[in-house]
């Protein structure tokens, strides 16, 4: 007898290849645009792509009743994460990027023991062990901070990504216990609103003396409307349908897309250290989060 396919597995792909190919977008814009920026008018997109559509659905008065954990949430998970991982991108791959984003379920379930006292069991704190076993020997392979010719050291872009993935996380645990319940449209919206306030002032601050190429406002362009306005309602879609941690796991997705990205338009390699690094990541963070789990005794 065949199982009926689960409804969710389509977003979590689209989701998983969506957001692999931002990384492509985010590096194409950031060379030109810097950090902040692209982080910024990324958001501003975003927030203006969605706002209308939660206007016509009536969502507003949703909106003005969490505004205050909506806007933190925005900063948490798409203003600061969006500008750490632009700033890597000038300096490593996009592969290698979206590997250390894969570590974000691995820090929400530190997180979520620390925070909100979800100790894990055994399988599952021997999976953080190895995690992060895993994030040190690929940092350490990329642990020079000489400045490359960007004037950025890979090892400053490792910990920018290994941040960006500890904001995912504490965002996970953090709507879990203070927008359980809320649309997804409406976190969704406010959020893009919230980073793009918090980015504004960074970012005009920091605008490049050369205006931007019209290549990279359609880089901006696209990773604004579908790699972020999209992909968010398909995220808190599936955290309201999955849960947060289970969502998640869509970052082990995420690089299969991203790497196949970098390899075909930007000519990227992948090395079998990356590989086996990433293997070691995704299995550690499988058993983290209970999506694997060792064989008990009877």
């Amino acid at each position: 007898m065949k199982t009926a396919p689960k409804p969710w597995i389509f977003d979590f792909l689209l989701l998983a290849a969506v957001w692999g190919a931002s990384f492509l977008f985010m590096r194409t814009a950031s060379v030109e645009m810097g950090a902040v920026p692209t982080a910024a008018v990324r958001v501003a997109i975003a927030a203006l792509t969605l706002l209308p559509l939660l206007v016509w659905r009536g969502q507003m008065p949703a909106l003005r009743q969490h505004w205050k954990p909506v806007l933190l949430v925005g900063m948490l998970n798409s203003g600061v994460p969006f500008a750490l991982f632009s700033f890597a991108l000038l300096s490593i791959t996009t592969g290698l990027s979206s590997i250390l984003n894969a570590t974000t379920p691995l820090f929400g379930t530190l997180i979520a023991w620390l925070w909100l006292k979800d100790r894990p069991n055994a399988s599952r704190s021997l999976g953080l062990v190895i995690g992060f076993i895993g994030v040190a020997l690929l940092a350490w392979d990329k642990a020079s901070f000489k400045p490359d010719s960007h004037g950025i050291a890979p090892g400053w872009a490792v910990l920018a990504c290994l941040l960006a993935a500890t904001c995912y996380g504490i965002t996970g645990s953090y709507t879990k216990r203070f927008l359980n319940g809320v649309p997804p449209l409406v976190t969704a919206t406010g959020s893009q609103i919230g980073a793009a306030l918090g980015l504004a002032l960074p970012a005009l601050w920091l605008w490049p003396a050369q205006w931007p190429s019209l290549h990279a406002w359609a880089a901006l362009l696209v990773v604004g409307t579908v790699s972020t306005a999209l992909a968010y309602i398909i995220f808190f879609r599936l955290i309201a349908n999955i849960g947060p941690a289970k969502a998640l796991t869509v970052t082990f997705v995420v690089p299969v897309f991203a790497v196949l990205y970098g390899a075909v338009f930007l000519g990227e390699a992948l090395t079998p250290w990356m590989v086996g690094c990433g293997l070691v990541v995704v299995c550690g963070t499988a058993l983290a989060t209970g999506l694997l789990r060792l064989p008990t005794r009877h």
